[in-house]
C-alpha cells in the first residue's frame, strides 16, 4: 500500500535537511510511501530500474551476485540513506537487490523525475553526490582490505563499520541493533561462514563481541579496532 507523504514525517532525514520547505514540498508531492515486511525485496538485481528510494525506517541489506554465482553483502541500508539512484550511475537496471531485514518503510520517486528534482532542488543533488562519494570510499577501502589485510582483520573491520552505522549504546557495549548474521559477515569480507564463525566464537570467549538473536554487541570496540588495525594480535 502506499500513501502521501507529510513533510513532518521525513524533515529529519539528512537527505532533505538542507531543503527548504517549498522544495521539500515539491519533492514529497511526488513521492509515495510503502512497507517492506522483513525478507522482501524493494528491488532485485537486473530488474528496470524505476525508482529510486529513501528509507524511512528499518534496514536493508544490499546484496549483489557476482558473474561467477558468489554472492557478497554490499552495504546495508540505514534509516535516512537514499538507494536505488541508478540513474545517477548511468544505468537502466538495479546493480542490486535491496532486502529488508527488518519490517521497513520506504519513500519512492520515478525514476524519470530524477533529473528534474536535482535540478529544481540542489540540496538533492549536493546530498545525492555526497552519498555516490561515501558509497565509492568505503568500496574502495573494503577492496584494498581484502586485498592487502588477513581475514580476522577484515572481520573486525566490517563489525566496526556496523556498530558506527547502525550500533546503539548501552549497557555493556555497543548493540548492531539488526539481525546481522555470520553469512552477512562473511559476505561482506569476502571469506567463508565458517571461518567467521570460528572468530566471531574466538571473540565471544575473550569478552570482545557477544551474539544473541543475531543482534551482535560489540563488548570491547577499542581491542576491536587494535585487531583491525594489525596493533594487537587475533584472537585465534
Amino acid at each position: 500500500m502506499s500513501a502521501p507523504v507529510s513533510r513532518h514525517v521525513v524533515q529529519s532525514a539528512p537527505v532533505f535537511e538542507k531543503l527548504a520547505d517549498a522544495d521539500l514540498d515539491e519533492i514529497l508531492g511526488l513521492a509515495t510511501s510503502r512497507r517492506y515486511p522483513a525478507g522482501e525485496a524493494v528491488f532485485r538485481q537486473g530488474q528496470d530500474a524505476a525508482q529510486f528510494y529513501v528509507l524511512l525506517h528499518g534496514r536493508l541489506r544490499v546484496t549483489q551476485v557476482t558473474p561467477d554465482g558468489q554472492q557478497i553483502v554490499v552495504r546495508m541500508v540505514n534509516p535516512g540513506d537514499l538507494f536505488g539512484i541508478a540513474r545517477a550511475l548511468r544505468r537502466v537496471d538495479y546493480p542490486a537487490t535491496a532486502m529488508a531485514v527488518t519490517d521497513s518503510v520506504a519513500l519512492g520517486w520515478p525514476m524519470a523525475q530524477w533529473e528534474g528534482l536535482i535540478g529544481r532542488c540542489p540540496g538533492l543533488a549536493v546530498n545525492a553526490m555526497q552519498t555516490i562519494g561515501s558509497r565509492l570510499q568505503e568500496a574502495h577501502t573494503r577492496l584494498r582490505e581484502m586485498a592487502t589485510e588477513e581475514v580476522e582483520r577484515r572481520v573486525a573491520h566490517a563489525v566496526l563499520r556496523l556498530a558506527q552505522q547502525s550500533g546503539k549504546k548501552e549497557e555493556g557495549g555497543i548493540r548492531i541493533d539488526f539481525p546481522v548474521s555470520r553469512q552477512d559477515i562473511a559476505e561482506m569480507t569476502g571469506t567463508t561462514l565458517h571461518t567467521v564463525s570460528r572468530i566471531l566464537s574466538a571473540w565471544e570467549s575473550a569478552q570482545l563481541v557477544e551474539g544473541g538473536r543475531q543482534k551482535l554487541l560489540v563488548r570491547n570496540p577499542h581491542r576491536l579496532l587494535l585487531i583491525a588495525d594489525g596493533i594487537e594480535p587475533g584472537h585465534l
